[in-house]
């Protein structure tokens, strides 16, 4: 081979070597690593931006989404808690003043469900006048010795008054609340058993402006990110505590995972309408004045803080105004975003 072509061939690839390459337009690694002079990491720019890479925003779990555009229910928020439904429960209060014990089955506990009837427990009365049985139960003796003498009536009153009152499930359902143990002395009217039915809980919220009852056109509640719609079944007619009881059904078996007593804020829609944009809940948080905010996405790796004014809508989503038709705000994690400096 020529010698010339070799040494040319040769100072060919060196040079090569030392020559810089480009890549193609689109093929950047990270278009944001010009803004951040070069590093690949989260953190908040000089104009109030944030940065966020790729690798970063999944690790970070954010997501994003449109905001709609639109007219929605104007909304007002109450203040409610979980209550049983009066038909379907019951309680069940001892009677006399005594001492509890178990039937032959034992107590039944909490969560565990009764039929109609079904034996609960004993009471045995204190009597006499110090308070023991012994008076009633020597009476009771000596009149059934003298059973054929003495009248029926008189026989009966004195077994009653030694008799144990039975406690029976007044409805089929579940035990709700119990605190008892054997033994226990309990008083007259003391609440000893509740036996509700999970499958139809009622909510009760009370509403502190009487004239909003006529302009209810639906209503909800959010669990755990779901919306619970409830219907409207009616207002009391008389103040409880300054306010109106308002009470609510939900269809199905919507409520059964929620307790007694558990509070919770009913969303109520009116009929009028408020114009903005419907973005998630979990998109607001708030900047260093304390001012409510969503992370705008601008381009796939840059975030803009827009304030914003909120208006309630149904739990799981707001409404809001200061954005612009096609913005996309981040939906999660926006909290962790917040904190980027």
């Amino acid at each position: 081979m020529n010698v010339k072509l070799i040494k040319a061939l040769i100072m060919g690839a060196t040079l090569s070597m030392h020559l810089p390459t480009f890549a193609g337009p689109g093929h950047d690694e990270d278009p944001g690593a010009s803004v951040t002079g070069g590093v690949n990491k989260p953190q908040r720019l000089a104009d109030g931006d944030v940065y966020m890479p790729k690798v970063a925003q999944r690790q970070l779990g954010v997501r994003t989404a449109l905001a709609i555009q639109g007219s929605f229910s104007q909304t007002i928020e109450l203040a409610g808690k979980i209550v049983p439904d009066p038909n379907l429960g019951g309680r069940v209060q001892a009677m006399v003043a005594g001492r509890i014990s178990p039937p032959a089955q034992g107590f039944p506990v909490p969560g565990q469900k009764v039929k109609k009837g079904e034996l609960l427990a004993y009471i045995t009365p204190d009597v006499g006048p110090a308070g023991t049985r012994s008076l009633a139960e020597s009476r009771l003796k000596r009149l059934q010795a003298l059973s054929d003498t003495v009248p029926r009536k008189t026989l009966e009153e004195a077994q009653a008054a030694v008799a144990n009152e039975e406690l029976r499930a007044p409805v089929s359902g579940t035990i709700a609340t119990t605190g008892i143990v054997a033994g226990q002395v309990v008083d007259a009217r003391q609440l000893v058993f509740e036996v509700v039915n999970p499958d139809a809980f009622l909510v009760e919220a009370t509403a502190y402006e009487p004239s909003i009852i006529d302009k209810i056109e639906s209503a909800n509640i959010a669990v755990n990110d779901q919306v619970i719609p409830l219907i409207f079944l009616g207002a009391a007619k008389s103040l409880r505590e300054q306010a109106l009881p308002v009470t609510f059904a939900a269809a199905d078996a919507a409520l059964s995972q929620l307790a007694i007593g558990q509070p919770v804020r009913v969303y109520v829609q009116m009929r009028q309408k408020q114009e903005g944009y419907k973005v998630p809940a979990g998109a607001l948080v708030k900047n260093a004045a304390n001012q409510t905010i969503v992370w705008v996405k601008e381009n796939p790796i840059r975030f803009k803080p827009h304030p914003v004014v909120e208006m309630p809508l149904d739990g799981a989503s707001v409404v809001v105004n200061g954005l612009e038709p096609g913005d996309v705000v981040v939906s999660k994690s926006a909290s962790l975003m917040n904190q980027v400096r």
